[in-house]
């Protein structure tokens, strides 16, 4: 197992009173959606499917040539700096970017450049895998024409987005700006959920600029970073948590509540607002430690797994304990949160990590083509770990070996996630 050198760090101990009137009030929105009123005619609850509904996961375009895509960045940038030897038996990260590039144009021109351009906030559920899978190829291999079709969606997101006001149906009608969704269960409704699981890529796009030097310091990625930072901050953000905090930043699920805790962890680390700031790290610190509506917290959800004392074991239900605890395809983004977390040194330990890996390596997966549908392994699972538990391998070099023969949801977000498990094995293995 890696030494990871990563620290744990317990955050601000705000009160639920405190963070709530920092900034926005203690507004709480009484139109929630259905799941905490019934009467709100909507639910959201679908989150958490994976992208092999209404794709097919397998498919692959025909070989690309490499020599087409040399418009990335070359050695001589600060930013496109030398990969280490990866680990002895494992995949490089130039062998995962060939199998990425295989499939680069065809998910880009078939799904998430369409889905960019949708003005439906469903639409742009899934268009987050694309930008996932981009910004972790530009973190695997500095290469910018992976960060700028990763800025390309984002932007086209944004240029379509509308005012609140101007949506017939939506209840609320205010001047945020947003999008509605042509989904027949939430039609005409603008959704947090829907926004919240794509925009936690989009923090994460955007810390990827703040933290290096060559792009935050070139004037266009600059003027893209000020527009984009500005607009999550107030659009997303602040938007969702003033139209009440309670239904649509702390939510019924754990998933659903990480989605919020993983954006307010990378805006906490941008902002150059004081009050905001302040505001950010209560809402990490409540969702990690102290949920004010609910008993619980992420932290007090851990539990030691039935199956293998190794192992952690969650709910998805906040205060509950009981098998089989939160189901695998949702506990994707619970993980997502909780690997970012941690490598940003905010509460997760390398404990921690060591008892994730185990869970996802000996319990939810514990032999090739076996997947379990639920934490405690119960359950017949699909595989589908594209989109949090895969990223558990850039911590343990046998669970990437694993990874090199998974052949459950093959796409770019799992490739490019690959590479960068990779790059980062291989940088904690040349210290």
């Amino acid at each position: 197992m890696l030494d990871f050198r990563r620290r744990s760090t317990r955050g601000l101990t705000l009160s639920s009173f405190l963070f709530a009137s920092l900034l926005f009030g203690a507004a709480c929105d009484p139109n929630a959606e259905l799941e905490a009123n019934p009467n709100a005619g909507f639910t959201d609850s679908s989150e958490g499917m994976d992208p092999s509904e209404g794709m097919d996961p397998g498919a692959e375009s025909a070989p690309i040539d490499l020599e087409q895509h040399a418009d990335g960045l070359t050695a001589s940038d600060p930013s496109a700096t030398a990969i280490p030897p990866a680990p002895a038996g494992l995949r490089t990260v130039a062998a995962w970017e060939t199998l990425f590039l295989k499939r680069w144009n065809t998910d880009h021109t078939s799904d998430f450049l369409p889905r960019s351009t949708s003005r439906d906030s469903w639409q742009f559920y899934n268009l987050g895998y694309g930008i996932d899978g981009n910004t972790a190829m530009y973190r695997a291999t500095g290469k910018t024409q992976y960060l700028d079709r990763a800025l390309l969606y984002v932007n086209n997101m944004v240029n379509s987005a509308k005012t609140s006001a101007s949506f017939s149906s939506s209840r609320f009608k205010d001047g945020y700006l947003g999008w509605i969704t042509q989904r027949p269960e939430t039609i005409g409704q603008e959704v947090p959920l829907y926004e919240s699981y794509c925009w936690r890529y989009v923090t994460r796009l955007l810390r990827v600029i703040r933290e290096t030097p060559a792009l935050y310091n070139n004037a266009t990625y600059r003027a893209q970073y000020d527009r984009l930072l500005e607009f999550s901050e107030k659009n997303i953000f602040e938007k969702w948590f003033r139209r009440g905090a309670n239904s649509h930043i702390y939510r019924v699920n754990t998933h659903m509540s990480a989605h919020w805790a993983y954006i307010a962890m990378d805006l906490s680390r941008m902002t150059t607002d004081a009050t905001r700031k302040a505001n950010y790290l209560a809402v990490l610190n409540n969702v990690n430690r102290d949920m004010p509506n609910y008993p619980s917290s992420l932290r007090e959800q851990m539990g030691t797994s039935p199956v293998n004392p190794a192992a952690y074991f969650w709910s998805d239900t906040w205060g509950s304990h009981t098998r089989p605890g939160q189901d695998v395809s949702h506990g994707n983004g619970v993980m997502a949160f909780i690997v970012e977390a941690h490598d940003a040194g905010i509460e997760w330990t390398d404990k921690d990590m060591r008892a994730f890996v185990a869970t996802l390596g000996s319990v939810i997966w514990p032999a090739a083509g076996k997947y379990g549908n639920y934490i405690d392994g119960s359950g017949r699972g699909n595989g589908w770990f594209n989109d949090g538990l895969m990223k558990l391998g850039r911590y343990d070099v046998n669970l990437q070996r694993r990874l090199e023969t998974h052949a459950v949801g093959n796409n770019t977000q799992y490739y490019g996630n690959a590479a960068l498990n990779v790059r980062l094995l291989s940088e904690a293995a040349a210290k």
